[in-house]
């Protein structure tokens, strides 16, 4: 079986013993080659490689923007439908909603264990589970996408870790309440579009999800659609009014251990097989994370069984 083993080294959880650790485990079981990420896009690069040298796995130490580069690089190469190598995942980034969501530790050390015990298993015959992904236009998204404060909340992140901070679940819910508050007088820009129904104005912000939890407050889950899973369509959660009391309610909802969410100004669905978010003018956008940038439109679409990753299979209901 031949691995590549993707590092970032400047993830926020990675460091050189836990490298070390993970290639030691991975060396016996696998033709194992390491490379280290050293610029944005990078991964994406290793990736387009890896799918033409035929490689089998490409493991991902890093957080859930590298495994974003990592599945659009394969994607782009292979396509959907999980042609192109398995993904896997060792943690090393601050909140790592794509491992979590698969069920793997977000300890690093545990994540190995997980990993080495999938890979035998593999080898014993068991498949790679198969997962959907969602299409937003020109590039993919893993597990969530966000237009409107959502974005200016990670684009205000990705500017503080430029200046060199540490970014941490108390910087981001920091700066998420600064831009909430901020943004409460602002006229909303969103028309939200849905399968078989008007569009929807007056929109100020929308999340659209593909798994969940949403995110996670340190080992707390954030709920938007408890029931949006890999194996089902997009969720989409979106609201039309910035009441602070009325969206306090809802970040309640949303931290609470069995969700029930629900309010007069949220346009909440699930299993969605497409939607679409346009503004009046360009808003701030955020896939899996990582800010891209300020756009008037996007289409989202579920593409399902789009990847194989290493990951336990779902058992069926």
């Amino acid at each position: 079986m031949r691995a590549v083993l993707i590092v970032n080294p400047n993830a926020t959880s990675t460091t050189p013993a836990g490298r070390d650790l993970l290639a030691y485990a991975l060396e016996s079981r696998t033709k194992l080659t390491v490379v280290h990420t050293d610029h944005r896009g990078h991964a994406i690069e290793i990736a387009h490689q890896a799918c033409r040298d035929g490689v089998d796995v490409l493991i991902v130490h890093g957080g859930d923007g590298t495994v974003n580069e990592v599945v659009n690089g394969v994607l782009q190469v292979c396509g959907p439908g999980g042609t192109g190598p398995a993904v896997a995942v060792v943690p090393g980034g601050s909140a790592n909603v794509f491992a979590r969501a698969l069920g793997i530790s977000p300890d690093p050390i545990m994540a190995t264990k997980q990993l080495v015990e999938l890979l035998g298993a593999h080898r014993r015959g068991q498949p790679w589970r198969r997962i959907g992904l969602m299409e937003c236009d020109e590039r993919w998204a893993v597990f969530t996408a966000g237009m409107g404060v959502d974005g200016d909340v990670v684009a205000a992140v990705e500017a503080q870790r430029a200046k060199g901070r540490r970014v941490t679940p108390g910087r981001y819910i920091r700066v998420a309440v600064r831009e909430m508050l901020g943004s409460v007088r602002d006229d909303p820009l969103l028309t939200l579009e849905l399968p078989g129904r008007e569009p929807v104005t007056g929109v100020h912000f929308a999340f659209i999800s593909n798994a969940s939890p949403w995110t996670y407050a340190n080992n707390r889950p954030v709920w938007t659609n408890p029931t949006t899973t890999f194996e089902t369509g997009l969720g989409v959660f979106a609201i039309t009014s910035m009441s602070v009391w009325g969206n306090l309610r809802l970040v309640r909802q949303m931290l609470a251990k069995k969700p029930r969410i629900e309010a007069k100004h949220l346009i909440r669905d699930d299993d969605l097989p497409w939607l679409r978010v346009s503004s009046s003018t360009p808003v701030s956008c955020q896939i899996d994370g990582d800010y891209i940038g300020r756009r008037d439109a996007l289409t989202f679409r579920s593409v399902a069984d789009a990847l194989h990753v290493v990951a336990a299979p779902v058992d069926p209901l």
